[in-house]
Order: structure tokens, then sequence, then C-alpha cells
């Protein structure tokens, strides 16, 4: 008889605990969207951060910004613009922008092949693009995978008239005390821009 009304106690107090622990959960879930003073809750204004870990927790996205330019390059009917330049943990500098194309002629980027034999399937790419540190006298070519795939856009088809397309490339970053460096790709002047740090 003890050992029913022992175990029928036990299991109550199972039952119970469990509840109990279900409606912490409900209630810590279901916030209702006011806070104590019955005023609404103010969503975060932060932004979302993306990208990979570098030990120091997410690294916010480094996409172009439309407001800021920190150069502009121009050769004939197409014009470069760099949005950022960023410096990076892993020892590379991402740069990124747009390239618009103010011509009547579709445009594809072939005089942006590279020079180097490794680069040159690439097509259509920022593969041609370097960075120049002229007081170092250091010249650096964009980053490429063990498939000589660049580290950088490959255009998928031609920019029509009047049309525009987002970019990046990536570059071995320079010492750390140099900040100013010129980029440039195929026959486009080089665009002298300043690297931050990411």
């Amino acid at each position: 008889m003890d050992f029913r009304h022992t175990m029928r106690g036990r299991s109550a107090l199972s039952a119970a605990t469990v509840l109990s622990g279900l409606l912490l959960m409900v209630t810590g879930c279901g916030g209702g969207g006011s806070d104590d003073e019955g005023k609404p809750k103010a969503e975060s204004s932060a932004p979302s951060s993306s990208g990979k870990d570098d030990g120091g927790g997410q690294k916010q996205s480094q996409t172009p910004s439309a407001d800021k330019v920190l150069a502009t390059a121009k050769d004939g009917d197409i014009s470069v613009t760099i949005n950022s330049a960023v410096r990076d943990a892993g020892g590379f500098v991402t740069v990124s922008g747009n390239v618009r194309n103010d011509g009547a002629k579709s445009w594809l980027g072939a005089n942006w092949v590279s020079d180097e034999r490794e680069l040159r399937k690439n097509g259509g790419s920022l593969a041609g693009a370097n960075l120049v540190d002229t007081q170092g006298k250091k010249k650096y070519l964009v980053l490429r995978d063990t498939s000589g795939r660049c580290l950088c856009t490959k255009f998928s088809g031609q920019i029509s008239p009047g049309g525009t397309a987002e970019w990046y490339a990536q570059f071995p970053a320079p010492p750390e005390g140099t900040t100013k460096v010129d980029f440039q790709v195929g026959t486009m002047p080089p665009a002298a821009i300043e690297i931050s740090e990411g």
C-alpha cells in the first residue's frame, strides 16, 4: 500500500514539474509585444550580421554602399565606381563597387582579362585587376583558388547599354601601415583608394 502511494506521489510530482516547465517556456516565448509599462517594444535597429566567423564573432556583410564613393575611373563609355576597400583579418583586401555601361553596345569585360595564363580562362571578369602600392613599389594581383578561378566577380552576361553590375575582387593585403593604393583594371586609368580596416 505504501509503495503505491509513493509511486502515485512521485508521478504527480513529475507531472507538476513538467507542466510548470512548459508554462515557463510558453510565458518566456510569448512576449506579447509590450514591456512592463504597456508600451510597444521597439525593434532592434542594429544591422544584421553575415559573413564568415573570423574568431572574433560574425563580421558584417561587405556589400558596396551606393552612398560612399572612394574613387571612379572611366575608359570610353565604361565607368568603374569603387565603394569599398576593406582589409580583412585573413590577410587580404576586398575591393568592391560597380561598373556602368554608358555606350550604345553591350559590354562583357573582355579587355579586363588577366595577362596570366592561369587566369585567362576566367573570361569577362575582374581577373586582370590589380592594386599598386606606389610607396612600397609593389603590385598585388587578384587572388585565385586552386582551380585557377579568380576570387573576383565573373560577369555572367553582357552589360546592356545604360546597365550596371556590382563587382568585387580580393587581393593580398599590403603591409599594415599601407592604407593608400591604386586600383587598376584593363585600360582604365589608376584610381587612388584608401583601405579601411575590417
